[in-house]
């Protein structure tokens, strides 16, 4: 009996878990794209974590990934546990693969460069299908995202106004992508298509050529600071390059790589950011090159957002750049903070 009440008493004392991720299928029938193409089927995999019945949490993750860009210690560790902003014994968390990502519908399914042309529209759409009727869920606590999750967390501001309490877009302009940005995915594409290892897009083995490209990104989304400080000599500048590509190489398919940095083609929030109802916080970061703090743009436009506020991360320690975005350590004051200040359920 003793030994009893002491598991009992044990229990009662123990802290919480964050509960384990639950993957599933969510798959859209007849889905038509807003170019006019339909597939019979698209498929959105996605992950869950906690009840169901508490406030639902939307998290979207940036175009270089999937879920598990989400799924991380170094975002998750911040933000799941027990006693943390989004604990998930508080929260239902819902992390979907977005469309050509992941386990989702993707060009190298078997359609390869025959697979309809797709927008950040589309990959909006089939989001918030996932959340209505896949999920049954009518109103989210919360709409976030990275990098291009940001985006799309802009742009369920517009397109869905009243659907959710708050919105955290992470590393992410609410204007159509220019300047480097942009240049990058040009080159990127030019170096894929005109690549006569690409075959139009029916290929057998991976093209080679849009490997020497993929650096660009991946010096673009770094601190300067950080590179400089492991960078310091040839041969580990040609060490990590050859890493980089051999990774670049294996973990994806070309097309879907081409697919996913060309579908920022039709994003555009900046007419409609007087519709966003949510309170917003826009968390961005000073040394992201991929987003210049010093273009003005955040400053100029957050005026336009109702109920808007932006927080501007320095740089320094533990700041990596855009990859801060992932950081969540480093901007999770501000996440509390905000998430303190919203009305409603909690």
């Amino acid at each position: 009996m003793r030994s009893l009440l002491f598991v009992f008493a044990f229990a009662l004392q123990a802290p919480a878990q964050t509960p384990a991720a639950v993957e599933k299928d969510f798959v859209v029938r007849d889905f038509k794209f807003q170019s006019g193409a339909t597939l019979p089927e698209v498929r959105v995999h996605y992950r869950t974590i906690g009840n169901p019945g508490n406030p639902a949490v939307l998290l979207l993750h940036g175009s270089s990934g999937d879920a598990t860009q989400l799924m991380a210690a170094s975002f998750s560790g911040a933000l799941f546990g027990p006693g943390q902003p989004l604990d998930a014994t508080k929260h239902f968390l819902i992390l979907p693969d977005l469309l050509g990502n992941g386990k989702s519908t993707r060009p190298s399914d078997g359609l390869h460069a025959k697979f309809p042309k797709y927008g950040y529209g589309d990959m909006v759409e089939l989001e918030h299908r996932l959340v209505t009727e896949g999920l049954g869920i009518q109103h989210l606590r919360l709409v976030m995202g990275v990098s291009m999750g940001g985006m799309h967390t802009w742009m369920w501001g517009v397109r869905y106004p009243g659907m959710m309490d708050g919105l955290v877009p992470v590393a992410a302009q609410p204007v159509p992508v220019e300047g480097r940005n942009l240049l990058w995915r040009r080159i990127l594409s030019s170096a894929i298509r005109n690549d006569p290892e690409w075959k139009g897009g029916d290929y057998t083995q991976q093209p080679r050529g849009f490997l020497s490209i993929m650096p660009m990104f991946d010096m673009l989304i770094q601190s300067p600071l950080r590179l400089g400080e492991s960078l310091t000599g040839i041969e580990k500048a040609d060490a990590y390059l050859q890493q980089f590509n051999e990774k670049t190489r294996t973990s994806d398919d070309a097309n879907n790589i081409l697919y996913r940095f060309e579908a920022s083609w039709d994003y555009n929030p900046t007419p409609n950011l007087e519709a966003i109802q949510a309170p917003l916080l826009a968390i961005v970061f000073d040394d992201d090159e991929l987003n210049p703090a010093e273009t003005g743009v955040m400053e100029r436009l957050m005026p336009r957002v109702r109920n808007g506020r932006l927080a501007l991360i320095p740089a320094g320690n533990g700041s990596q750049g855009h990859r801060t975005q992932v950081q969540a350590g480093v901007w999770r004051d501000k996440l509390v903070e905000f998430l303190g200040s919203l009305p409603g359920r909690q």
